[in-house]
C-alpha cells in the first residue's frame, strides 16, 4: 500500500468520532459554544434521542456572516486570541465541534449578532457546505442538527435507547448547569421538559447553594457543609453532604475546574480519603467542588472530549481538597443528616384504635379521614393490650411507674443541659438508646455507635501525640487463628505495639495478647484479634499501618466501645453527650451510621394533630 492523504470528508468524520460519540456529546459541545458566547439563557431539545433533531438556543453575542462561514472550518476559533495554549480560559478552544458534527449530520446555524439588522443562516449536509442566507430571527445564535450520524450509519448501531441516550444529555445539563449558577437552563424532549433552572444573582455561595439544590435535589442543600479553601494561589470552593447523608454510587460526586466539568481520578481518591474513617466502603458522599486555579497550572488540552485535565502539582490539589473536606467535617462534628429524622418520623404510625374503653365514634375533618384506615385496621393485640392497662389496680398491684421528685437544683440543673446542642439526658430506652430533651424538641442517641466513634477519635489524637496508654492483662490470652492470618498479625506486631496492641507468635496457629489499649477497656480480645487480622488481609500490604491508620483505629474503636445493653446513669449518659458535642465527626459511627436522631418539637405536635 502506498502513502496517500485522506480525503476531507474522512478526516472530519474521524475527528468527529473523537469529539462525537452520541448526541450528548453534541449537546456538550454546543452548549459550551453558548457559554462561551456569553449567553445568559440556553435552550436544548431533543427529539428521538438526539438521533433525529437536536437544537440548542441561546441570546449570546452572535455572529456575523463571515463568521458563521468561517465557523464550519476546522480549527477556526474565537477562543485563543494570542495562539497560546497554555493560558486557556474558555471551554472550547480547538474549533473542532461544529465541523465534527456538520460532517455527519444535517446541521442549520442560524446566528444574529447583538446589534445587527438581521440573522444569517448556513446550513451544511454531511460536510457539504451550502449557501448563506439573511434570516430574520432574535439576537443569538440557534443550531440545529438533524439526523446525527447519517452520514456514519455504522455509529447509530452502537446508540442506546433513546431514554439512555436523552439521560447522558441530561447528566451533561446538569454537570454545565452547577458550574454556571448564572445562565438559565432548560432542556426537553418530544414529552416532557427534564430540566429547566433559572439564572441566580448575588452572592456566589448562596447561587452554587440553590442550583446545587435543583440539580441534586432539596435534600442535599438541607445536608450539604460549606467548603472554601486556598493553598498557593488554588481556591477551593462548593459545598459536601455530611457523612450520614450518602449513596451506594459515587454518581453525584462532581468536580469542576476552572468551571469545567472534569471526571478526574485525583478528585475520586481525595474525596475517598477525605472521608475514610466516617463511612462505610460502600458508600459514598454527594459533593460539588469547584477548583480555581492559573490556567497554566492545568493542562485542559488532554482529552479529546475535554473530560479529562492533568495538573502541574497533583499532590498539592489533593492536599487542598482533602485537608478542606475534612476541615469543614470536623467543624461540623455532631451534625447528622437531616433525612435521619425526616425517616424516623416517617417510621410512625397513628394507632388510632378503637379500643374497648374509647368511645366508638371518629373524630371529623382531615385528621378523622387521616386516620380512617388504622381505625378500620386495628392492629392485632392492641385492643386487647390497652383493655389490661387501662383496668383498675388490685390493692395488691403495684404502681405501673413511679418517678422520683426531682429537688429544684436538679431542675435548674436539667434546664440549663437542655440550652446544649444534644440536651440534657432524660431516660434509656432498652439499655441501648438514650433519650435527651433539647429547648427545640428531644435527641434519641445510640449510645455505643456514639461512644464508637468517641473512643476512634481519642485514639487517634493519643497516637498523634504517641502517648497511647495501655494496661497489662492478668492473664495474657491466646486466640487460635489460621497459620496465615496469625503470621500476618506477627509481621505487624511492632507496629500495633505502638497503637496500644502487645502480642506475640505463640507457636503455630496461634497469637498471645499481653497489652491492649487502655482506652478499650474490657473488651473482646479474640474478636478484636480476629477483626484485626482480617483488616490486614485486605489492606495494601505495601503500606504500613500508619497510613491505614483510619482503618486500624475504627476496628479498635469497635470492640471498646459501650455496647448496647450496658446501663447507664443519667450522669454517664449527660457526659457522653457533652462528649459528642466537642468531638469530631461524631454525628457518625465509623461505619458511617448516624449516632444520633433529632426530633422538632413542631414535627413532633404534627404527629399528634396538634399542628
Amino acid at each position: 500500500m502506498t502513502l496517500r492523504r485522506l480525503p476531507e470528508n474522512i478526516v472530519n468524520q474521524i475527528a468527529a468520532g473523537e469529539v462525537v460519540e452520541r448526541p450528548a456529546s453534541a449537546v456538550k459541545e454546543l452548549v459550551e459554544n453558548a457559554i462561551d458566547a456569553g449567553a445568559t439563557k440556553i435552550d436544548v431539545v431533543m427529539r428521538d434521542g438526539g438521533r433525529s433533531l437536536i437544537t440548542v438556543t441561546d441570546n449570546g453575542s452572535g455572529m456575523s456572516a463571515e463568521e458563521l462561514e468561517l465557523c464550519f472550518e476546522r480549527h477556526a476559533t474565537s477562543k485563543l486570541p494570542d495562539d497560546d495554549l497554555v493560558f486557556i480560559q474558555n471551554l472550547g478552544f480547538r474549533g473542532e465541534a461544529v465541523p465534527s458534527i456538520a460532517s455527519v449530520s444535517r446541521m442549520t446555524i442560524t446566528s444574529r449578532q447583538k446589534g445587527a439588522e438581521s440573522a444569517w443562516k448556513l446550513s451544511v449536509e454531511g460536510g457539504r457546505k451550502g449557501t448563506i442566507a439573511p434570516e430574520g430571527g432574535p439576537e443569538g445564535t440557534r443550531v440545529e442538527v438533524r439526523d446525527l450520524f447519517f452520514a456514519t450509519p455504522a455509529r447509530l448501531k452502537f446508540l442506546k435507547t433513546e431514554r439512555a441516550e436523552f439521560g447522558a444529555a441530561l447528566d451533561v445539563m446538569r454537570r454545565l448547569a452547577m458550574a454556571f449558577p448564572s445562565i438559565s437552563f432548560k432542556l426537553a424532549d418530544e414529552n416532557r421538559t427534564a430540566l429547566r433552572v433559572t439564572g441566580a444573582e448575588g452572592d456566589l455561595f448562596d447561587s452554587w447553594l440553590g442550583r446545587l439544590g435543583a440539580v441534586m435535589g432539596r435534600e442535599f442543600s438541607e445536608n450539604a457543609i460549606r467548603i472554601e479553601a486556598e493553598r498557593d494561589g488554588i481556591k477551593l470552593a462548593g459545598y459536601a453532604g455530611v457523612p450520614t447523608f450518602n449513596r451506594g454510587n459515587a454518581m453525584m460526586q462532581f468536580m469542576f475546574v476552572n468551571g469545567r466539568p472534569v471526571r478526574d481520578k485525583l478528585f475520586t481518591g481525595a474525596v475517598r480519603g477525605a472521608y475514610m474513617d466516617l463511612l462505610a466502603r460502600n458508600r459514598h458522599p454527594l459533593l460539588a467542588l469547584f477548583l480555581e486555579l492559573p490556567p497554566d497550572q492545568v493542562d485542559v488540552n488532554v482529552h479529546p472530549a475535554k473530560a479529562e485535565v492533568r495538573f502541574r502539582d497533583s499532590g498539592g490539589v489533593r492536599g487542598l481538597i482533602v485537608g478542606a473536606l475534612r476541615h469543614a467535617l470536623a467543624e461540623n462534628g455532631h451534625r447528622a443528616s437531616s433525612t435521619i429524622s425526616g425517616q424516623a418520623l416517617g417510621a410512625f404510625r397513628q394507632q388510632s384504635n378503637p379500643l374497648p374503653f374509647q368511645s366508638q365514634s371518629r373524630p371529623s375533618g382531615n385528621w378523622g379521614r387521616w386516620n380512617e384506615a388504622m381505625l378500620q385496621n386495628p392492629s392485632p393485640g392492641l385492643a386487647e393490650a390497652g383493655a389490661d392497662y387501662q383496668a383498675p389496680l388490685n390493692a395488691s398491684s403495684p404502681p405501673m411507674a413511679r418517678h422520683s421528685e426531682e429537688t429544684p437544683a436538679q431542675r435548674e440543673s436539667a434546664r440549663t443541659l437542655e440550652e446544649y446542642p444534644l440536651g440534657a439526658a432524660r431516660s434509656q430506652l432498652h439499655e441501648t438508646y438514650i433519650v435527651a430533651q433539647t429547648a427545640k424538641g428531644l435527641i434519641l442517641v445510640d449510645q455505643h455507635a456514639a461512644h464508637e466513634r468517641l473512643v476512634m477519635e481519642r485514639m487517634k489524637k493519643q497516637l498523634s501525640q504517641k502517648a497511647v496508654a495501655r494496661q497489662m492483662l492478668l492473664l495474657p490470652e491466646v486466640v487460635e487463628l489460621d497459620e496465615v492470618a496469625a503470621n500476618r498479625l506477627a509481621e505487624r506486631a511492632e507496629e500495633l505495639a505502638e497503637m496500644g496492641l502487645l502480642l506475640e507468635p505463640f507457636g503455630v496457629g496461634a497469637i498471645v495478647v499481653r497489652e491492649t489499649p487502655a482506652m478499650l477497656g474490657e473488651c473482646n480480645i479474640k474478636g478484636l484479634v480476629q477483626d484485626l487480622a482480617d483488616d490486614l488481609g485486605e489492606l495494601d500490604t505495601a503500606l504500613s499501618l500508619k497510613d491505614r491508620l483510619d482503618d486500624v483505629c475504627a476496628t479498635m474503636a469497635c470492640h471498646g466501645s459501650v455496647r448496647a445493653g450496658r446501663r447507664l446513669s443519667i450522669d454517664e449518659m449527660n457526659a457522653l453527650l457533652r462528649e459528642m458535642e466537642v468531638t469530631p465527626h461524631s454525628g457518625q459511627c465509623n461505619h458511617g451510621r448516624p449516632t444520633y436522631v433529632e426530633l422538632q418539637l413542631g414535627d413532633i405536635e404534627k404527629l399528634f394533630g396538634r399542628r
